[in-house]
């Protein structure tokens, strides 16, 4: 095995939480007879296939703890102190299948998805200090999660993929993938994104307190090992620069400037890329089912 295949099966064995590198639900991609939600041409597929989403879902993960509720799914419900990598396997997971996966496939992810959030059930007190009850599918949370996640996708491909993508039809088109988790109405375009985020904020739903900061410090040094902690720390920096600088302030992170980090973080996502190499289990299942199916030329 080639040193490349061997940092490329460390690499997949971090996210996929298998100890041979592949991804278990390589399978689910590689099944079904239809061409799924988005083909190689499609804004999501671009957006999702990109390194870049090694420092959006860091991001990611750190808007989604602005919002108290959301923050105490995790808090309440997630193993993500004592098994961080497996809850980072199940959204890598969720993502992969959706956006590269047959709509059967989604089908079963959904529901597996809906399963989980039905148990996502407790109090939290928001920034009013009022307690309320909540769940994982009442529609403000979902809602809160999918922009944040949205944006977060959308902004680190735009700042350090080097590449262009249509940001409104990248919106609209994964829109689609929170539907089958009950959220009927969400942002079509890249200005109703952050409109929706603003009003979020607007109307004092989001909050830091310490166990939001608690998490924040766990995002900041997950246990990884030490060659891994190394590129998460360049990734982290990235992610915190992209952050609007109100709740980077609000969650006690500081940012180095831009112009330091753009470049060091475009640089080390190529890196990465050389050294891993082009090859993804996943694209070339779905790959290889489009082209079964004649959804793609042979």
């Amino acid at each position: 095995m080639s040193l490349q295949d061997r940092l490329g099966t460390r690499f997949r064995r971090i996210i996929t939480s298998s100890p041979d590198g592949v991804p278990p639900w390589l399978g689910a991609v590689a099944e079904g007879d239809d061409a799924g939600m988005y083909l190689p041409t499609d804004e999501p597929w671009q957006v999702h296939a990109n390194f870049t989403t090694l420092v959006g879902g860091i991001r990611a993960l750190l808007m989604q703890a602005l919002h108290p509720g959301s923050l105490a799914g995790v808090e309440q419900h997630s193993r993500y102190e004592t098994d961080a990598l497996g809850r980072l396997a199940g959204t890598t997971r969720w993502l992969t299948i959706m956006t590269f996966g047959s709509r059967s496939a989604i089908a079963k992810e959904a529901a597996r998805v809906n399963g989980m959030h039905s148990r996502v059930k407790g109090e939290y007190e928001n920034a009013q200090g009022q307690h309320r009850a909540y769940k994982a599918s009442d529609p403000d949370l979902l809602l809160w999660v999918h922009i944040a996640f949205t944006d977060s996708f959308l902004t680190t491909y735009e700042l350090y993929s080097g590449n262009t993508v249509d940001a409104d039809r990248y919106v609209g088109l994964w829109s689609q993938a929170v539907a089958p988790l009950g959220l009927a109405e969400c942002p079509m375009t890249k200005d109703e994104l952050h409109d929706a985020l603003e009003k979020f904020d607007e109307q004092g739903l989001l909050r830091v307190d310490d166990t939001t900061l608690r998490v924040v410090r766990f995002i900041r040094r997950p246990p990884l090992s030490r060659t891994a902690r190394f590129a998460y720390w360049f990734l982290f920096q990235g992610a915190v620069a992209s952050m609007p600088a109100k709740y980077r302030h609000r969650l006690g992170l500081r940012s180095l400037p831009m112009w330091v980090v753009g470049p060091v973080t475009r640089t080390l996502l190529r890196l990465m890329r050389i050294a891993i190499g082009s090859h993804s289990p996943i694209e070339e299942a779905a790959h290889e089912r489009l082209t079964r199916i004649g959804a793609l030329p042979a």
